[in-house]
Parts: C-alpha cells; sequence; structure tokens
C-alpha cells in the first residue's frame, strides 16, 4: 500500500487539503483501495484552518520517514519562513526516495529546501511573479496546470491540485483506475499538466494614441502592421520602434496575441464553431487558429473550451 502523507501547517486551507484527501484518502464502493492517507504536522495537535475551524492532527514529523509521497497542500502565508526541523525531514524523505508534491502556494515550501533550484515548478499565476522574484534559481512556469519531475511535482492554483494528484494515480496506476477515480469525484478524468491556467487577458494598455483600441475593435478583418502603421501615420518602422518601447513586443506579436485572446473570449462564452471563431478574430481558418492558438496558450482550442466554457 503506498503512504500518502499531508504536511499541513497553521492556518491550514482546507480545499488544498481536500484535494489531496479526496484522491488519495476518500473510500469509494468498486473503487480498489491502493493508497493510505495520513496527515501530520510540526506540532500534533489542533490545527485552525481557513474555513474557521481546527483539525485535530495526531502525528508529527515522523510520519514522514515512512511516506511514499509527501504532500504539501498550501502555504500561507506565502512568506513563512521553513522550520529547520520541517526542512531537514522534507530532504530526508526525499533523499530516501519519497515523491515530495505541492499545490498551489505549497511550492514556497518546497522552494526553500533547495530541491527546485535549477528546474521548472509552477504556483497560482497570481504568486507566479513572486515565486520568481523569491527563488531566482527556479525556473517558474506561470501557464501550465503542473509540473512533474517524478520525485518532486508541483501544481498551480488549488483546483489543478486535483489534476496533479490524479495525474499522479495515473503514473502509479494506470490511466482505467485513475479515470475510475475521476468518475466518482465528478471530474475531467485527464487535463495535460502543459495546458494553460486560466488567467483573464490583461486589456490593451492605452497608449499609441488610440491605436491598439481601433485595432482591437478591427480583429475580424484582415489587418496588416502595414495597416496599422497607415492608421497611426507613421512608417512600419517608426511603429516598431513605438511597440517596442512602449509595450516591449512587435506590432505583429501583439496583434496575433489580441486575436489569440479574443478567441480565447470566444471559446469560453459561446457555443461558435472553431471554424466562425477563426473568421471572426481574423485567423482566416480552423488550422491556422489551431496552430497559433496551441503556440500561445499551451494547448487547442477544443481543450481549452471543454476546460474553460462558461455554460
Amino acid at each position: 500500500m503506498h503512504r500518502v502523507v499531508a504536511l499541513v501547517r497553521p492556518v491550514q486551507s482546507t480545499f488544498e487539503l481536500g484535494c489531496a484527501a479526496e484522491v488519495f484518502g476518500t473510500p469509494r464502493a468498486g473503487v480498489p483501495r491502493y493508497y493510505e492517507f495520513e496527515v501530520c504536522a510540526e506540532q500534533p495537535g489542533p490545527v485552525p484552518t481557513t474555513a474557521g475551524y481546527a483539525m485535530s492532527v495526531s502525528r508529527g514529523l515522523s510520519a514522514l520517514a515512512t511516506a511514499d509521497t509527501v504532500i504539501i497542500p498550501g502555504w500561507a502565508p506565502v512568506e513563512a519562513p521553513l522550520p529547520p526541523r520541517v526542512r531537514r525531514a522534507l530532504l530526508r524523505a526525499h533523499a530516501r526516495g519519497a515523491r515530495l508534491v505541492t499545490i498551489c502556494s505549497g511550492v514556497f515550501a518546497l522552494a526553500r529546501t533547495g530541491l527546485l533550484d535549477g528546474r521548472s515548478a509552477t504556483t497560482h499565476w497570481q504568486r507566479a511573479e513572486q515565486l520568481q522574484r523569491e527563488f531566482p534559481k527556479v525556473r517558474v512556469e506561470p501557464d501550465v496546470l503542473y509540473v512533474d519531475h517524478g520525485d518532486v511535482a508541483t501544481s498551480a492554483g488549488a483546483g489543478a491540485g486535483i489534476d496533479l494528484c490524479l495525474h499522479l494515480v495515473r503514473k502509479d496506476h494506470g490511466a482505467a483506475h485513475a479515470a475510475l477515480v475521476a468518475r466518482h469525484m465528478v471530474m475531467p478524468p485527464h487535463r495535460e499538466g502543459g495546458q494553460v491556467q486560466f488567467a483573464p487577458p490583461p486589456p490593451p494598455p492605452d497608449a499609441l494614441d488610440g491605436l491598439l483600441d481601433w485595432a482591437a475593435a478591427r480583429l475580424g478583418t484582415p489587418l496588416s502592421v502595414a495597416d496599422l502603421a497607415a492608421r497611426a501615420g507613421v512608417s512600419p518602422r517608426t511603429l516598431a520602434r513605438r511597440f517596442a518601447e512602449q509595450l516591449g513586443t512587435s506590432p505583429g506579436a501583439w496583434l496575433l496575441a489580441r486575436r489569440v485572446a479574443e478567441a480565447r473570449t470566444l471559446l469560453e462564452d459561446t457555443d461558435l464553431p472553431v471554424e466562425a471563431i477563426a473568421t471572426r478574430v481574423g485567423l482566416a481558418s480552423a488550422v491556422n487558429l489551431r496552430r497559433r492558438f496551441h503556440a500561445q496558450v499551451g494547448t487547442t482550442p477544443g481543450a481549452y473550451r471543454r476546460a474553460f466554457r462558461v455554460r
């Protein structure tokens, strides 16, 4: 039996802990049990939670000594230091072969062990910049659901923790068993780790004398960089310089990003076919939209719609 131990701390997020407990610790009729699930804390006893109640935790850090998988289901506040005893326990567990897994902000604790130095990791998109700033040796990937290196794995926002846990079940016991667990949880059976996190695209800056608003309102037309330059009354070369200075990108790259952002909105909010969306955002064909969308978002339009469609 594979032992999964969640390391909690005050004040513990009940949802992030629940992600792991639902996948690894909840008995279900007709579903074979391959995992034992346990919770531990540096200081056993009552542990306050974000839900306003305290939970009783009977095991201390000694529980990590026999864990096959250690889960850190969040770390709040993220600035909280990693106690030396906890750091040593995590490093010992890793050294003997335990898999260390984080959900959402739990990556801040794992990063403080040094085990993520020189490796890629992710967290909630709102915390990605802070993670990169505090741990420059970590290659932060803010646009994925989870990153799995085998011995360490990190996930994005809390819901992505479920995706990572199901991914680990899939690795341990196969796709059929993972799909069975997901079905009982009424969850999608599989979301690839490389799929983009949902983050509302930022509105275009109010710059370039209204050119951006003008272009954004005409995405469905065959706009070109020359058209943008003509509208601004400058040469394409001058326009490129202004874009670089004010936006840090090129006119063509900005225009493509706006087309893809609009496609994301239409995939979320409408039932339009992909071909119609491609035409509406000025990408001409479904083939072109799929290619551009995958390059920018990291997934296909169909997969993105299934994940983020507003019903």
